[in-house]
């Protein structure tokens, strides 16, 4: 066999030497070639389109679930490693992290390296090629300050061995870099497309996300003014539903600044299938919400359900709340996309019930964000967009920059109380002049933590204040029913203790792998 193999080899090698040597230059017929592409506008607009790939999807679901507002649902899971605070270096989920955050930076060097070769005059349309592709870059970066902290900041295409020799830079660095970036990008940019480019990266996107990574950076006076220019410019406003946001309806509505953009068949997600309760088509339920984040809501008065005036019934968890509450959780009595009723009581005998299976919520509440009647019939193959910032954190950004200023003024209040009560579905008591600086940061966090749940910020937000070693600590607790008989029996999530070490917890590790490809990777502390 090994004879006659070697025989046909030289065979093909003498015959293809007897061809036309014009034919070993063809060009690829499965990629596109350099020597063929960056000719034309087309090549560039279609560059820069592939970028938005790197965005993050539904992994935004995933970063909430390490945090105090909601669970990673099987205990198994590499990510409920993370939330026990049991995770080392050696962790998938923070090499995932680290890979697709660079590898989205790697792909953005290339595409700014390369579209000034595209002969063009159009000068205004490749600047905003470049816009968006500073943005998409600056995007990656944020997380990567969010997560590790000091992170090496690459501006060009590099080779592997230079790719071992990287050092961190100090995130100090990070944030100077994401600001200068994102000012330069906001001059590029437009600030509305026409129908047909809807989803792109726009001025205001440019100006909301510095808002973001100044408030994350500390850089208060900074953030309130890259916040207070989206505000000011007069694009964006709050959509008029809250119920409504997050359903195919709404997409592309004022209030999103940026999203993933999805179509069912073509380019798909499956957050149904992710996060539905199991009665719905099996679905998964792998982040779930905790009690922790239920009882944040306030009642419907603005009283909060720990005053003994409130009202509050834990069997009744939604009756009177903010109304916020049943838009963003399935709570026991909600109506499915199926037609039935959520009953996840442990002994409701429902496929929902806890402990019915290990894939069944372990609190009892589901996540209702993106849950659409339209994907039951498919819950794997969904087209809905994942927003990635909204007006309303443009709004809580600019109350809580200039209150950590101890700038309060009515701009402040005008902000925060139109996310309280500026929808039609939404009227939560307006929050009156006189409050102290400490008494607005209390509502402000409390605010970002419910309007913005599920949304992928919370990590980030209990990191820079400091607060995750003191509510990412012990059990995990769900819903609150009535047994058969006795007194109302609230859950708790079997054998899951979580554990926050504040010497080393508020960073990741660099992952190991890639320090044992780059020993010039220091480590962060306690690691």
């Amino acid at each position: 066999m090994k004879l006659r193999l070697a025989i046909l080899t030289l065979g093909l090698m003498a015959g293809l030497s007897a061809c036309d040597r014009g034919l070993l230059e063809t060009v690829p017929n499965d990629r596109l070639s350099e020597s063929v592409f960056w000719k034309n506008e087309n090549d560039a607009r279609l560059a820069v389109n592939s970028l938005y790939n790197d965005l993050d999807g539904t992994s935004i679901f995933t970063w909430d679930a390490v945090t105090d507002i909601a669970h990673t649902n099987q205990n198994f899971d590499v990510q409920a490693y993370v939330e026990l605070g049991t995770y080392d270096a050696t962790s998938s989920k923070l090499l995932t992290e680290w890979t697709n955050a660079y590898r989205g930076i790697r792909a953005t060097n290339y595409f700014l390296e390369n579209v000034d070769k595209v002969a063009s005059t159009n000068t205004a349309l490749i600047g905003q090629f470049k816009g968006e592709a500073k943005v998409l870059r600056a995007y990656q970066y944020i997380k990567l300050a969010g997560f590790f902290g000091d992170v090496p900041l690459v501006t060009k295409s590099i080779s592997i061995e230079e790719g071992r020799k990287l050092t961190r830079n100090t995130v100090t660095e990070i944030w100077d870099f994401v600001d200068k970036e994102l000012t330069e990008a906001a001059t590029l940019l437009p600030a509305t497309y026409a129908t047909a480019d809807k989803g792109r990266i726009t001025k205001g996107a440019a100006l909301a996300l510095k808002a973001r990574a100044d408030l994350y950076a500390g850089r208060y006076q900074l953030a309130a003014d890259a916040a207070n220019q989206v505000i000011q410019s007069g694009t964006y406003g709050l959509n008029d539903s809250y119920e409504k946001l997050f359903s195919y309806a709404a997409e592309n509505n004022r209030e999103v600044i940026l999203d993933k953009q999805f179509i069912k068949d073509t380019y798909s997600n499956a957050v149904f299938n992710l996060l539905a309760p199991y009665s719905q088509k099996n679905a998964q339920s792998y982040y779930v919400p905790t009690k922790a984040l239920v009882d944040t809501y306030e009642m419907a008065s603005g009283k909060l359900i720990s005053d003994p005036a409130s009202g509050y019934d834990a069997l009744n968890p939604a009756a009177g709340r903010d109304p916020r509450l049943r838009f963003s959780v399935y709570l026991s009595g909600d109506v499915l996309p199926s037609g039935a009723k959520f009953l996840p009581a442990p002994n409701s005998g429902t496929a929902d019930a806890i402990g019915s299976t290990y894939i069944a919520s372990t609190t009892g509440f589901n996540i209702k964000k993106y849950i659409n009647t339209e994907d039951y019939a498919n819950p794997s193959n969904n087209g809905i967009n994942i927003i990635l910032l909204r007006y309303a954190e443009v709004l809580l950004t600019y109350a809580e920059a200039k209150t950590e200023l101890n700038q309060i003024d009515a701009t402040v209040l005008t902000a925060l109380n139109l996310v309280r009560n500026g929808r039609s579905d939404v009227k939560q008591p307006a929050i009156a002049s006189g409050a102290t600086q400490t008494d607005l940061r209390t509502v402000i966090r409390r605010e970002r933590a419910v309007e913005l749940a599920f949304e992928g910020l919370r990590l980030f937000d209990i990191r820079r204040w400091k607060t995750a070693e003191t509510v990412m600590t012990g059990p995990v607790y769900g819903m609150t029913y009535q047994p058969a008989s006795g007194s109302p029996v609230t859950v708790q999530v079997v054998a899951f203790n979580r554990q926050f070490d504040k010497s080393r917890h508020y960073l990741w590790p660099i992952p190991q792998k890639e320090r044992d490809l780059n020993p010039s990777l220091t480590q962060n502390p306690g690691w």
